[in-house]
């Protein structure tokens, strides 16, 4: 019988020499907290206890449509952020709507609890250092490991049975939590398993990702790739890119398996190859003709993964790289044309968001999802570069 290792805690990140924020940086990213906390602020007072996904012309449209119900951590998420960076203040908010949520901890119908959790429960749990919180987010873990397909080792995704997501990876990362948190094999198991499938399955040979592949249900067989969100389905859904580079740095960080970090690194590669000095993406490299130029929110999750990479990998010059690709990003976000900080009547805090294009849904908006991990971003550089192990970095 394989056991898989899962670590009792994730791994540091740990920065080359020489990363550090330059002035003019720093000041953008205390733009950014000071817009974020006014458009929130704004948010919770007009529509308490609401969870809009995407504005629309600018103003964030409540009773919209949605694709799936998958974002109420992300408002939460940027609560607690705020509430670290800005002013104590919106810390009994954060309370507030992260307590709206719990119930979603028994959840089966969605693939997204990490989504939910990690952003509201989990920051809740470390703020307070608090194991009752905890046991929330670990409840959620095991919930989502209940999606789990023996036969095709996956974690299926909401839409189908036969169904595996690229967006799974970032949600994958509250079942190693889980596994983590009780020494549990068979949460283990299921988490390595997973990515595995995943990086079989939807990583092609060049770091490019598929949104999505089919798995027939009677044997476990691995059938095709396809998409959702993208262009087509041998393209490269942007958002879906970065959830992999992402998630497979994180699953990394779960185990020390260097797998996980090469796939990690191959999605990196390929976003940077593809995007270049543009820094921001379009919904999918492939599409000859973007109907928009920018996906804000892909960027903002690449950016997370970028510097999540620096700290993971022990190749200094590759490193520093990844780092400097990251911080370019957060300052291309941070710029009047993606930032709305001058514009009163624009209710989010980055523009050029899309949620899903071929269903004409949030498509050149801001997006939930986009804010929090901008935020998130930001917040992981200026804690990684205060870390005492980096301090000879600091800001």
């Amino acid at each position: 019988m394989t056991h898989y290792r899962v670590l009792a805690e994730p791994l540091p990140l740990t920065l080359p020499p020489g990363v550090r924020l330059d002035g003019q940086l720093a000041q953008a990213f205390a733009t950014a907290w000071h817009t974020a906390a006014g458009k929130i602020r704004a948010l919770t007072d007009r529509h308490p206890d609401r969870f809009p996904l995407y504005t629309k012309g600018g103003r964030w449209a409540v009773d919209a449509d949605a694709w799936t119900n998958w974002c109420e951590g992300f408002l939460g998420g940027q609560l607690w952020l705020l509430a670290d960076h800005v002013t104590p203040e919106f810390r009994p908010v954060a309370e507030h709507y992260s307590a709206l949520i719990e119930h979603r901890k028994d959840d089966q119908s969605v693939h997204d609890l990490g989504f939910l959790f990690w952003p509201t429960w989990r920051r809740w749990a470390e703020a307070d250092r608090d194991q009752a919180r905890d046991a929330v987010v670990v409840h959620a873990g095991r919930t989502l490991a209940k999606r789990f397909n023996r036969k095709g080792r996956y974690l299926r995704s909401f839409l189908a049975a036969d169904s595996l997501f690229i967006d799974i990876m970032m949600n994958v990362g509250i079942v190693f939590h889980a596994a983590s948190r009780t020494a549990d094999p068979e949460l283990a198991r299921i988490a390595v398993e997973h990515c595995l499938t995943t990086r079989r399955t939807l990583v092609r040979g060049d770091g490019s990702a598929s949104h999505e592949g089919i798995f027939d249900l009677e044997t476990g067989q691995f059938l095709r790739q396809t998409t959702q969100q993208g262009w087509r389905d041998d393209g490269s859904w942007a958002r879906g890119q970065s959830w992999a580079l992402y998630g497979f740095g994180t699953a990394y960080r779960y185990t020390g398996d260097a797998r996980f970090l090469a796939t990690a690194r191959a999605c990196a590669d390929f976003y940077r190859e593809s995007t270049g000095d543009a820094l921001i993406p379009p919904n999918d490299w492939a599409e000859p003709a973007p109907r928009t130029p920018y996906e804000s929110s892909a960027a903002a999750v690449a950016a997370g993964g970028f510097f999540q990479l620096a700290g993971l990998v022990d190749d200094p010059v590759a490193a520093t790289s990844y780092a400097d690709y990251a911080l370019r990003i957060l300052a291309r976000l941070c710029e009047p044309e993606f930032l709305a900080r001058d514009d009163p009547d624009w209710d989010g805090v980055l523009k050029h968001g899309i949620y899903h294009e071929s269903k004409a849904l949030g498509v050149d908006e801001s997006v939930m999802w986009g804010d929090y991990w901008f935020l998130d971003a930001i917040d992981t550089v200026q804690r990684a570069l205060q870390d005492p192990v980096n301090t000879e970095h600091g800001v």
